[in-house]
């Protein structure tokens, strides 16, 4: 296949994707870094808190041993709303503690006792205690204080902001890009079942005067058989295209049918109309009766665009090989191969989608049609199974049987 060099809005769509998620990794990144060095700041001030509270008891307790330890903590202390603290002596013991709403509702001093030992062992995991040096007035060290703290509610709270907030823009931009998406995939169903109908209705025309033309031959040149039956096959053919466009967006109606058959006479019709170069072998696994739910119509345009598209990327010389399989798990699967050019890796998952083309004057529309037809109104799937450069391309249909 020759790449096109056509523009694509499904390009153009991916790629201003792109620029969005790459400015909401910006925003999300920046808003992270900006979070954690508030929180680092903040840290740093709570932690300078409790070393001015350290300082503090520890020069007092030195200076005037008269004064008590504990009326000067609680006033050193009282401006300290948020950092839970806990004041033990040097056995580990608490002796005072602030901003902790758990101990205060424990009215039983063993279970209060319990409960800030409990809080203490805590603290200690998170961080070293500041060390609080008692000597008396001929410096002579008599005895050691501990302050056990913890990051405040609000500390712990804002560590955790970003993350909460990515999670609601993800779950908000998630939402937002589904409803984006079925929004858009309905505008483009109901452009599609517009086009369809739209062409439907202007080929309706002139096929009713192509077969008036073909009765007339028939009366005024009855020797000419052969002439007015490939004409009657080609006013078929246009009557069944009609019929398909007219079926796009309608629920079609599905029967068991002989896939063998139907692929048969879709390859017989095309056989006479494309490169005598191009040689097409059917085979059906186990044998020709193989059976699945399908729309004779739609199905056979399917076929239809996978043998022409293999023709062009074989430029009209190669072969193609049909295989049929029944599977086990009541699936029937067909490969249809040809010996093309192959599809370069970076089209592979590029080909399906509506308005792209390999082609200098393709519309991009065949294998999106095929798609639709075999997935949305078939409930089966179609895909690439393999492409090599210079080999050729195998797409399967599997359908349900």
């Amino acid at each position: 296949m020759k790449e096109s060099s056509d523009i694509n809005v499904y390009t153009s769509n991916a790629g201003f994707k792109w620029v969005v998620l790459a400015i909401s990794v910006i925003i999300s990144a920046g808003s992270v870094i900006y979070t954690n060095i508030l929180v680092k700041q903040i840290r740093e001030r709570e932690k300078k808190q409790i070393d001015l509270y350290a300082k503090t008891l520890e020069y007092l307790a030195n200076e005037n041993d008269a004064v008590n330890i504990f009326l000067i903590l609680e006033n050193i202390i009282q401006a300290n709303n948020t950092i839970p603290v806990i004041l033990a002596d040097q056995n580990g013991n608490p002796e005072f503690y602030k901003n902790l709403p758990g101990a205060d509702k424990l009215e039983d001093p063993k279970e209060r006792k319990l409960f800030l030992m409990d809080e203490i062992a805590s603290m200690k995991s998170e961080r070293e205690p500041i060390m609080v040096t008692l000597s008396d007035q001929e410096k002579r060290i008599y005895g050691y204080k501990y302050i056990y703290y913890r990051n405040s509610l609000l500390l712990t709270q804002l560590k955790y902001y970003p993350y909460v907030q990515l999670s609601i823009i993800a779950i908000f931009g998630l939402i937002t890009f589904a409803v984006f998406n079925y929004s858009r995939t309905a505008e483009q169903n109901r452009v599609w079942v517009g086009l369809a109908k739209e062409t439907a209705h202007q080929l309706g025309t002139p096929l009713s005067s192509l077969m008036a033309w073909v009765e007339y031959l028939k009366m005024n040149y009855p020797d000419d058989k052969e002439v007015y039956n490939e004409l009657n096959k080609d006013v078929d053919r246009l009557s069944m295209i009609t019929e398909r466009f007219s079926s796009i967006g309608s629920v079609p109606q599905l029967k068991e049918e002989n896939v063998y058959q139907h692929i048969r006479e879709v390859a017989t019709y095309l056989e006479r109309r494309i490169s005598s170069k191009v040689t097409m072998e059917i085979e059906s696994i186990p044998n020709d009766q193989v059976y699945a739910a399908i729309n004779t119509s739609l199905f056979a345009w399917v076929i239809e665009n996978l043998i022409k598209n293999a023709v062009d990327a074989m430029e009209g010389k190669g072969y193609i090989y049909v295989r049929i399989i029944k599977a086990k798990d009541q699936q029937v699967t067909i490969d249809i191969t040809d010996t093309g050019k192959g599809i370069s890796k970076s089209n592979v998952g590029q080909i399906f989608k509506p308005g792209f083309s390999t082609k200098k004057r393709g519309w991009g529309l065949g294998l999106a049609l095929t798609k639709r037809i075999i997935e949305n109104y078939h409930n089966g799937r179609i895909f690439v199974k393999s492409t090599e450069a210079g080999k050729g391309t195998t797409f399967r249909i599997v359908l349900k049987s």
